[in-house]
């Protein structure tokens, strides 16, 4: 762990939870940018609930049938997209495009280790707007040991 990760954490006392998360995005960031820019880093917020994770993902130009939304190894949730651009209507015969200055969306993959407390069988996907928004629900936690107090005679 980086120094300066483990001083933002112990500044802003980070659950534990959240600091996975944020060394697994960072390390899955430094693996792509290693592969010589195959996959785009897309903007993810994660939002811890008492009751879920909430991620946001910045998907612009993105529709639901472009993303992938998987769990890989029990625990590994991963986001992914194939990035290719589709033309827009109006291309008809004789008719040809001059300038193509949008850019289209990159192919992206984002991997996030999940807690051990996640339901995978509650993971819930939707995309509005450019922005994805993937809900991991929680276990509940496992009930406390009952402590009985026995009397010494």
């Amino acid at each position: 762990m980086s120094a300066v990760v483990e001083a933002m954490t112990e500044l802003l006392n980070f659950p534990e939870t959240l600091e996975k998360f944020m060394l697994s995005s960072r390390q899955n960031d430094a693996a792509h940018s290693h592969l010589g820019g195959g996959g785009a880093t897309a903007p993810v917020d994660i939002l811890d609930t008492p009751k879920e994770f909430i991620f946001y993902v910045d998907v612009p130009g993105l529709s639901k049938s472009d993303i992938q939304v998987t769990v890989e190894e029990e625990n590994t949730l991963v986001i992914k997209s194939n990035g290719k651009r589709k033309r827009e209507d109006g291309e008809e015969e004789g008719c040809k495009y001059i300038r193509l200055e949008r850019r289209p969306p990159q192919k992206l993959t984002r991997k996030f280790r999940l807690p051990e407390n996640c339901n995978l069988s509650a993971i819930t996907a939707k995309c509005e707007n450019g922005v994805l928004t993937v809900v991991v629900e929680k276990l509940p936690p496992p009930p406390k040991p009952k402590s009985v107090e026995v009397a010494i005679s």
